[in-house]
Protein backbone atom coordinates (compact mmCIF):
# COMPACT_ATOMS: atom_id res chain seq x y z
CA UNK A 1 0.00 0.00 0.00
CA UNK A 2 1.37 3.42 -0.95
CA UNK A 3 2.47 5.55 1.98
CA UNK A 4 0.34 8.66 2.39
CA UNK A 5 2.13 11.78 1.23
CA UNK A 6 2.65 14.51 3.83
CA UNK A 7 1.48 17.49 1.79
CA UNK A 8 1.54 19.85 4.77
CA UNK A 9 5.23 19.09 5.29
CA UNK A 10 5.96 19.60 1.59
CA UNK A 11 4.25 23.00 1.68
CA UNK A 12 6.32 23.93 4.73
CA UNK A 13 9.50 22.98 2.88
CA UNK A 14 8.54 25.22 -0.04
CA UNK A 15 7.82 28.06 2.40
CA UNK A 16 11.23 27.59 4.02
CA UNK A 17 12.96 27.81 0.64
CA UNK A 18 10.78 30.66 -0.60
CA UNK A 19 11.64 30.11 -4.27
CA UNK A 20 10.10 27.74 -6.82
CA UNK A 21 12.17 27.64 -10.04
CA UNK A 22 10.23 27.21 -13.26
CA UNK A 23 12.12 24.72 -15.43
CA UNK A 24 11.37 24.30 -19.14
CA UNK A 25 13.73 21.62 -20.42
CA UNK A 26 15.53 21.97 -23.74
CA UNK A 27 16.57 18.29 -23.77
CA UNK A 28 16.34 15.09 -21.73
CA UNK A 29 20.05 15.18 -20.99
CA UNK A 30 20.05 18.55 -19.25
CA UNK A 31 17.42 17.58 -16.66
CA UNK A 32 19.76 16.10 -14.05
CA UNK A 33 22.64 18.62 -14.25
CA UNK A 34 20.12 21.47 -14.18
CA UNK A 35 18.32 20.06 -11.14
CA UNK A 36 21.66 19.41 -9.46
CA UNK A 37 22.56 23.09 -10.00
CA UNK A 38 19.30 24.12 -8.30
CA UNK A 39 20.16 21.87 -5.36
CA UNK A 40 23.72 23.20 -5.10
CA UNK A 41 22.36 26.74 -5.21
CA UNK A 42 20.16 26.11 -2.18
CA UNK A 43 16.89 25.78 -4.09
CA UNK A 44 16.17 22.02 -4.17
CA UNK A 45 12.83 22.42 -5.96
CA UNK A 46 12.10 21.96 -9.66
CA UNK A 47 8.77 22.80 -11.25
CA UNK A 48 9.24 21.05 -14.58
CA UNK A 49 6.72 22.45 -17.03
CA UNK A 50 4.79 20.82 -19.83
CA UNK A 51 5.86 23.70 -22.08
CA UNK A 52 8.49 21.27 -23.36
CA UNK A 53 8.22 17.82 -24.97
CA UNK A 54 11.06 16.69 -22.70
CA UNK A 55 9.10 17.23 -19.50
CA UNK A 56 8.11 13.67 -18.60
CA UNK A 57 11.45 12.06 -19.40
CA UNK A 58 13.20 14.86 -17.51
CA UNK A 59 10.99 14.29 -14.47
CA UNK A 60 11.84 10.58 -14.51
CA UNK A 61 15.57 11.26 -14.67
CA UNK A 62 15.51 13.83 -11.89
CA UNK A 63 13.44 11.57 -9.65
CA UNK A 64 15.76 8.63 -10.30
CA UNK A 65 19.07 10.41 -9.78
CA UNK A 66 18.19 13.27 -7.42
CA UNK A 67 15.38 12.02 -5.16
CA UNK A 68 16.04 14.79 -2.62
CA UNK A 69 14.99 17.46 -5.11
CA UNK A 70 11.30 18.26 -4.65
CA UNK A 71 9.85 17.54 -8.06
CA UNK A 72 6.71 19.28 -9.25
CA UNK A 73 4.93 19.39 -12.59
CA UNK A 74 3.98 22.77 -14.01
CA UNK A 75 1.66 23.99 -16.76
CA UNK A 76 -0.54 20.94 -16.17
CA UNK A 77 -3.68 21.22 -18.31
CA UNK A 78 -5.44 17.90 -17.79
CA UNK A 79 -5.77 14.84 -15.58
CA UNK A 80 -3.71 12.71 -17.98
CA UNK A 81 -0.71 15.01 -17.52
CA UNK A 82 -1.21 14.99 -13.76
CA UNK A 83 -1.30 11.19 -13.66
CA UNK A 84 1.80 10.89 -15.84
CA UNK A 85 3.66 13.42 -13.70
CA UNK A 86 2.96 11.56 -10.48
CA UNK A 87 3.99 8.29 -12.13
CA UNK A 88 7.24 10.00 -13.15
CA UNK A 89 7.98 10.96 -9.54
CA UNK A 90 6.35 14.36 -9.00
CA UNK A 91 4.94 15.12 -5.55
CA UNK A 92 3.04 18.21 -6.65
CA UNK A 93 0.99 19.62 -9.51
CA UNK A 94 0.87 23.29 -10.54
CA UNK A 95 -1.77 24.49 -12.99
CA UNK A 96 -1.93 27.77 -14.94
CA UNK A 97 -5.65 28.19 -14.24
CA UNK A 98 -8.24 26.69 -11.92
CA UNK A 99 -8.96 23.39 -13.67
CA UNK A 100 -11.59 21.68 -11.53
CA UNK A 101 -10.95 18.21 -12.96
CA UNK A 102 -7.21 18.37 -12.25
CA UNK A 103 -7.67 19.86 -8.78
CA UNK A 104 -10.27 17.29 -7.79
CA UNK A 105 -8.11 14.43 -9.10
CA UNK A 106 -5.18 15.67 -7.01
CA UNK A 107 -7.33 15.96 -3.90
CA UNK A 108 -8.81 12.51 -4.45
CA UNK A 109 -5.34 11.01 -4.91
CA UNK A 110 -3.52 12.82 -2.09
CA UNK A 111 -1.33 14.82 -4.46
CA UNK A 112 -0.21 18.32 -3.49
CA UNK A 113 -1.76 20.85 -5.86
CA UNK A 114 -1.27 24.56 -6.42
CA UNK A 115 -4.06 25.62 -8.77
CA UNK A 116 -3.71 28.78 -10.80
CA UNK A 117 -5.86 31.65 -9.53
CA UNK A 118 -6.17 35.20 -10.83
CA UNK A 119 -9.57 36.40 -9.61
CA UNK A 120 -11.61 36.11 -6.39
CA UNK A 121 -13.85 33.51 -8.07
CA UNK A 122 -10.82 31.26 -8.62
CA UNK A 123 -9.67 31.72 -5.04
CA UNK A 124 -13.17 30.91 -3.78
CA UNK A 125 -13.14 27.62 -5.67
CA UNK A 126 -9.84 26.69 -4.05
CA UNK A 127 -11.06 27.75 -0.62
CA UNK A 128 -14.29 25.75 -0.95
CA UNK A 129 -12.23 22.62 -1.62
CA UNK A 130 -10.24 23.09 1.57
CA UNK A 131 -7.13 24.44 -0.11
CA UNK A 132 -5.26 27.21 1.68
CA UNK A 133 -2.40 27.53 -0.81
CA UNK A 134 -2.73 28.49 -4.49
CA UNK A 135 -0.76 29.93 -7.34
CA UNK A 136 -1.39 33.58 -8.30
CA UNK A 137 -0.86 33.88 -12.05
CA UNK A 138 -0.07 35.95 -14.03
CA UNK A 139 0.90 38.03 -11.03
CA UNK A 140 2.20 41.24 -12.57
CA UNK A 141 -0.50 41.36 -15.26
CA UNK A 142 -3.22 40.99 -12.63
CA UNK A 143 -2.10 43.79 -10.35
CA UNK A 144 0.80 42.18 -8.51
CA UNK A 145 1.29 43.15 -4.89
CA UNK A 146 -1.69 45.53 -4.97
CA UNK A 147 -4.05 42.67 -5.86
CA UNK A 148 -2.50 40.35 -3.27
CA UNK A 149 -3.11 42.97 -0.60
CA UNK A 150 -6.72 43.27 -1.71
CA UNK A 151 -7.21 39.50 -1.60
CA UNK A 152 -5.84 39.29 1.95
CA UNK A 153 -9.02 40.84 3.34
CA UNK A 154 -11.74 38.43 2.18
CA UNK A 155 -9.33 35.48 2.00
CA UNK A 156 -7.28 35.91 5.15
CA UNK A 157 -6.43 32.21 5.39
CA UNK A 158 -5.16 31.91 1.82
CA UNK A 159 -1.49 32.12 0.88
CA UNK A 160 -0.19 32.43 -2.65
CA UNK A 161 2.68 31.52 -4.94
CA UNK A 162 2.86 34.50 -7.32
CA UNK A 163 4.39 33.76 -10.73
CA UNK A 164 4.35 35.59 -14.02
CA UNK A 165 6.51 38.70 -14.13
CA UNK A 166 8.22 37.86 -10.84
CA UNK A 167 11.97 38.36 -11.01
CA UNK A 168 15.01 38.90 -8.82
CA UNK A 169 14.32 42.65 -8.56
CA UNK A 170 10.69 42.46 -7.40
CA UNK A 171 10.75 39.10 -5.58
CA UNK A 172 11.45 40.75 -2.21
CA UNK A 173 8.35 42.95 -2.46
CA UNK A 174 6.23 39.89 -3.16
CA UNK A 175 7.81 37.76 -0.44
CA UNK A 176 7.19 40.46 2.16
CA UNK A 177 3.44 40.09 1.76
CA UNK A 178 1.89 38.09 4.57
CA UNK A 179 -0.23 36.10 2.14
CA UNK A 180 2.73 35.01 -0.02
CA UNK A 181 4.44 31.78 1.02
CA UNK A 182 6.92 31.63 -1.88
CA UNK A 183 7.53 33.12 -5.32
CA UNK A 184 7.94 31.27 -8.59
CA UNK A 185 9.59 32.05 -11.87
CA UNK A 186 12.37 31.30 -14.30
CA UNK A 187 14.81 33.80 -12.79
CA UNK A 188 16.73 31.11 -10.84
CA UNK A 189 17.32 29.43 -14.23
CA UNK A 190 18.59 32.22 -16.52
CA UNK A 191 17.89 31.31 -20.14
CA UNK A 192 21.41 32.23 -21.27
CA UNK A 193 22.95 29.96 -18.63
CA UNK A 194 20.60 27.11 -19.51
CA UNK A 195 21.23 27.47 -23.24
CA UNK A 196 25.01 27.45 -22.67
CA UNK A 197 24.72 24.60 -20.14
CA UNK A 198 26.44 26.92 -17.69
CA UNK A 199 25.35 25.07 -14.56
CA UNK A 200 27.59 27.23 -12.35
CA UNK A 201 25.65 30.24 -13.63
CA UNK A 202 22.43 28.63 -12.43
CA UNK A 203 24.00 27.84 -9.06
CA UNK A 204 24.91 31.53 -8.75
CA UNK A 205 21.42 32.67 -9.77
CA UNK A 206 19.87 30.39 -7.16
CA UNK A 207 22.20 31.67 -4.46
CA UNK A 208 21.25 35.24 -5.35
CA UNK A 209 17.56 34.36 -5.10
CA UNK A 210 18.10 32.70 -1.74
CA UNK A 211 20.08 35.73 -0.56
CA UNK A 212 16.98 37.83 -1.21
CA UNK A 213 14.52 35.34 0.26
CA UNK A 214 16.25 34.14 3.43
CA UNK A 215 16.10 37.32 5.55
CA UNK A 216 12.44 37.85 4.63
CA UNK A 217 11.54 34.28 5.54
CA UNK A 218 13.31 34.69 8.87
CA UNK A 219 11.59 38.01 9.53
CA UNK A 220 8.19 36.50 8.78
CA UNK A 221 8.87 33.74 11.27
CA UNK A 222 9.54 36.37 13.90
CA UNK A 223 6.59 38.52 12.83
CA UNK A 224 8.82 41.41 11.85
CA UNK A 225 7.28 41.86 8.41
CA UNK A 226 4.10 43.91 8.26
CA UNK A 227 2.95 44.24 4.66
Amino acid sequence: MKKKQDNARLMQEIEQIGIVPLVTLRSDEEAVPLARALQEGGVPVAEVTFRSPFALEGMKRIHSELPDVMLMAGTVHNVEQAEASVAAGCVGIVTPSFDEAVVDWCLDNDVMVLPGTAAPSDVEKAYDRGLRRAKFFPAEAYGGVKTLKALSGPFAEMKFLPTGGVNLKNSAEYLMQKNVFAVGGSFPVPSDSQKAQDWDGIVTACKLARHVAEPIILAKKQDFVIA
